[in-house]
């Protein structure tokens, strides 16, 4: 992944806490985070925006560190994941808060590629969330014993505060009522309803009818709303208007205590879907390996340690479902790339035999690049991957001119082991100024890093590493072989001697 200057820390609370003290206490998160002599400034932001391409609940507050250049740090000898390391250390000193850390733009693709933003997603697929709850549950302790995991959590799908009012049939029916008369008051106090338009100009504003915020949060306050009766049992009374007496029947009232009990409980707090089918997402970032090592220790110790539930099944995202994909695509195009490499040699050759003690060289120099890469402790990525397709070129190119020169040396009537001594010497340099060439030019990148030697670093290893054990043993295994296997015809040559 490549790695950016910034970093974005995502605090989530709990989905009960009121904005204000979600403010309060991203305040105190930021004071601490600006404390650092790294940080040039830091700016958060909670809950949706106006411009709502980026939904997300009042509990969430996305907090963007910006640090300084490297330059200007105290200690130029540190690193991006040390002064990271120290940030998350004093975040974890404040109460009341789960962090997932990662970069802004990394944040921004895992969201946008895979629907979430951890680097690895263990989705949970199932009818209720009763049931697949505490497998994801489960599943996330499992995973944060796996070394590697970092901000592990389990997707919040219950905990938001629901005002209940349960409804007494029994006695509604004593008072002639039905559920919808007591849920209309009861949506008219807490919602609110339009009583009428105020115009201003051109533009009109419903005027909305509803209690004071202070009456709505109040269940004690909700118990004494006036449910009203019907009209059909009260006796009429005479009601005086403009000097007339006309009979009005009297309205009387009851309170929503004496037909519902009002409760504050804990209700779902987000229901997701994904092809009809309820989902709790685990997710978590990997630090220190490589995804791929990291998913496949994550599924053999779920699939030993976690029973799923009937009627459930797990599903894998994130990172890791783009790394599957790259490796599908790998597989077809670096077959083509070595078939074509041996087409053109037989195109070169006129003949199987020589194209294939050439083609050898891509072996010696593909052995080159993994111990390269194991001796600087990087995992196989797609960037090496694509590195190892350019070295096998180069590879290719060093063989091709030296058993050039040996055909042309035994066309000349040489005998075919003083052809392939001279042919050695004689292309030795040539050989090396290739390989010299192309090391020295990814030598720079290879000990990159700035932003982006996450990319380069692997697959300049590579080629390096490559280039160096494909000089060292062509000059000695490509003679070898070519007088193993040349016979009496190599290529479109006859030998004379």
């Amino acid at each position: 992944m490549l790695s950016e200057l910034d970093i974005v820390a995502q605090a989530i609370r709990i989905p009960s806490i009121s904005l204000s003290e979600a403010t309060a206490m991203q305040r105190t998160l930021e004071d601490r985070v600006e404390a650092f002599p790294e940080v040039a400034y830091v700016f958060s932001r909670t809950g949706t925006a106006e411009m709502a391409s980026d939904p997300m609940p009042p509990y969430i507050s996305d907090t963007f560190i910006i640090l300084k250049p490297r330059e200007d740090w105290p200690q130029p000898g540190d690193t991006k994941e040390d002064v990271r390391a120290r940030i998350e250390a004093a975040l974890r000193e404040l109460p009341g808060n789960a962090y997932e850390i990662t970069q802004p733009i990394q944040m921004r693709f895992n969201e946008l590629l895979a629907g979430v933003r951890g680097d690895l997603a263990v989705k949970v697929f199932g009818d209720e969330f009763e049931t697949i709850l505490p497998t994801a549950e489960r599943i996330a302790r499992v995973m944060r014993e796996i070394p590697g995991a970092a901000d592990t959590r389990v997707e919040e799908v219950s905990g938001a505060p629901i005002l209940s009012i349960d409804v007494d049939r029994r006695a509604i029916s004593r008072y002639g009522l039905s559920v919808a008369d007591v849920h209309e008051v009861a949506a008219i106090a807490v919602g609110g309803r339009a009583a009428g338009q105020l115009f201003q100009g051109d533009r009109r504003f419903d005027v909305v009818v509803r209690l004071p915020e202070a009456f709505r949060t109040d269940p004690v306050a909700l118990e004494s709303l006036p449910i009203p009766l019907s009209h059909e049992d009260v006796q009429p009374v005479a009601v005086a208007l403009k000097g007339d007496a006309v009979e009005r029947p009297a309205q009387r009232y009851l309170p929503l205590s004496a037909v519902a009990r009002v409760t504050v409980a804990e209700g779902p707090n987000q229901i997701s879907r994904e092809n009809g089918k309820r989902r709790i997402v685990v997710q978590t970032n990997v630090r220190g390996r490589d995804v791929g090592s990291f998913v496949e220790e994550a599924q053999a110790r779920i699939r030993d340690q976690v029973t799923l539930p009937p009627g459930s099944w797990l599903s894998w995202g994130g990172q890791f479902e783009n790394l599957v994909k790259a490796k599908r695509r790998l597989a077809v195009v670096v077959p083509i790339c070595f078939l074509a490499i041996l087409l053109l040699l037989y195109g070169t050759f006129g003949a199987l035999r020589p194209a294939v003690i050439v083609f050898t060289g891509v072996p010696l120099a593909l052995s080159g690049g993994i111990l390269a890469l194991w001796l600087r402790g990087m995992p196989f990525s797609i960037s090496a991957a694509v590195g190892f397709i350019a070295l096998s070129g180069v590879a290719v190119l060093n063989g091709l001119v030296m058993l050039t020169f040996i055909d042309e040396l035994r066309a000349s009537g040489m005998r075919t082991e003083d052809a392939i001594v001279r042919g050695a010497v004689t292309r030795l340099r040539p050989v090396l100024m290739t390989a010299l060439v192309a090391s020295l030019g990814f030598l720079p990148m290879a000990l990159a890093t700035g932003t982006g030697a996450e990319v380069q670093r692997p697959l300049a290893t590579v080629v390096v590493g490559g280039l160096v054990s494909s000089t060292a043993l062509t000059l000695f295994v490509l003679p070898a072989l070519y007088r193993l296997f040349a016979g009496a015809r190599v290529g479109h040559t006859p030998a004379r001697g």
